[in-house]
């Protein structure tokens, strides 16, 4: 590994972050020299963002940490045109009022992570505010100049979809143009010198970086992140049940929210595999001690998964609620059958993906899917201690630990599904 200077580009290297950058030699000394200011762009697509933002949002983290500024980019503007990296078709167009909410509901997570007062205070500003008032007259005038249609259809993005012969929008083609504005107008108002995002952002950030040293003659860089996936080749942050979102309040949009205990029990239910990898980028956990975690063999290892759990958890929820959701995980899932419990064993292939009211039949808790129904309906049926709202619900790989899912009827049934 490269010995770098500053406590910034040694961090991110050493716990997996770095896929590309521009010029590791000159960010590493712009961070050793005072400190670096750095942004990341979130487009307002939903009211919670999901585990697949936390990478970036961990490495303003660690900017902050290391003495660095973080910028935290909400996309107001770019998310009325919508960014067609890593995609096969147009984003559907969010109205004004549909923005605001999803910008009100993302919002929240970062005060979480970094702190916005005091040295270094992290910085949030919303790129409509100066991309709502561009003329266009004025934007193809000094901006649009600076690129090509050449570079511009050389880039995967927009290559990917003519050679499917997939449409895109002149409305998407000019997405590129405004991300890379972005990164002038932060320059000019921040002395910003540093973008980050994950890999398929690299075409939009290497742009935004040329056409801040054309505009502005300022030696800036780009940074990505490898795309992060499982063991078993999954994207991070979907699961079949869905994306795991970082919000548990529902107020911005109930269908996008993620209790305490089930971001625990998702944390908890990581492939043995990706456990060091997981603390290094999702935790402040020390590399010694991860060292040491990654090294667990047997049933240790399930005491590696708890830990990433807890660290995970209070981050984004606070100690109280992780250990809350710890003891609730506990509770739920020890003992089994020697706690007097019925447990019924399926074939795991049956038991992931089997629908709620079969599985309640099964468990021996309803007689028929018709009173399951009704068990649901009531808000009487219950998985691993969570009210079931869906009649339609079918048990995912997240809803077991060690193999075993908790099916309740009321407070006083109980009964175990275990996989064999």
């Amino acid at each position: 590994m490269t010995d770098y200077k500053s406590e910034l580009m040694q961090t991110l290297v050493e716990r997996g972050f770095l896929y590309q950058c521009t010029s590791e030699d000159g960010l590493d000394a712009a961070a050793a020299d005072g400190g670096v200011t750095g942004y990341i762009g979130f487009d307002c697509t939903a009211p919670s963002l999901h585990v697949g933002s936390l990478v970036q949002i961990m490495m303003l983290r660690i900017m902050q940490r290391a003495g660095c500024t973080p910028i935290v980019l909400l996309g107001g503007g770019t998310t009325k045109i919508g960014d067609p990296s890593d995609k096969d078709k147009s984003r559907p167009i969010l109205t004004p009022e549909q923005i605001q909410t999803n910008k009100d509901g993302i919002r929240q997570v970062f005060a979480k992570f970094l702190d916005f007062e005091g040295p270094n205070a992290a910085i949030m500003v919303d790129n409509d505010d100066w991309l709502g008032t561009l003329g266009y007259l004025e934007f193809l005038r000094d901006v649009g100049k600076e690129f090509t249609v050449n570079r511009m259809i050389s880039m995967e993005s927009v290559r990917r979809r003519l050679e499917n012969e997939q449409p895109m929008t002149f409305l998407e083609f000019n997405y590129p143009l405004l991300q890379s504005y972005d990164f002038v107008e932060l320059y000019r108002r921040h002395k910003c010198r540093l973008q980050l995002g994950g890999s398929d952002q690299w075409g939009n950030i290497t742009t935004g970086v040329d056409l801040t040293r054309r505009m502005e003659g300022a030696e800036v860089f780009g940074f990505t992140t490898p795309l992060i996936t499982t063991a078993s080749g999954g994207k991070m942050g979907k699961t079949a049940d869905g994306a795991v979102w970082l919000n548990a309040d529902p107020v911005h949009g109930e269908n996008f929210v993620r209790s305490p205990y089930e971001y625990w029990q998702f944390w908890r239910n990581t492939d043995d595999a990706d456990v060091g990898k997981f603390m290094r980028l999702f935790t402040d956990l020390p590399l010694a001690d991860i060292a040491r975690h990654e090294a667990a063999e047997g049933a240790a290892i399930n005491h590696a998964k708890e830990a990433l759990a807890d660290a995970a958890t209070t981050l984004l929820h606070g100690a109280d609620a992780a250990a809350r959701a710890k003891a609730t995980a506990r509770e739920t899932f020890a003992g089994g059958a020697s706690d007097g419990l019925p447990t019924a064993e399926i074939p795991r292939s049956e038991l992931i993906g089997m629908g709620i009211l079969a599985a309640a039949v099964a468990s021996g808790l309803a007689a028929s899917n018709g009173e399951a129904r009704r068990h649901v309906k009531a808000g009487a049926l219950k998985l691993n201690g969570e009210a079931v709202k869906a009649h339609d619900y079918a048990l995912q790989e997240s809803d077991l630990s060690d193999g075993i899912a908790k099916i309740s009827v009321g407070k006083k049934r109980h009964a175990l599904l275990k996989a064999s």
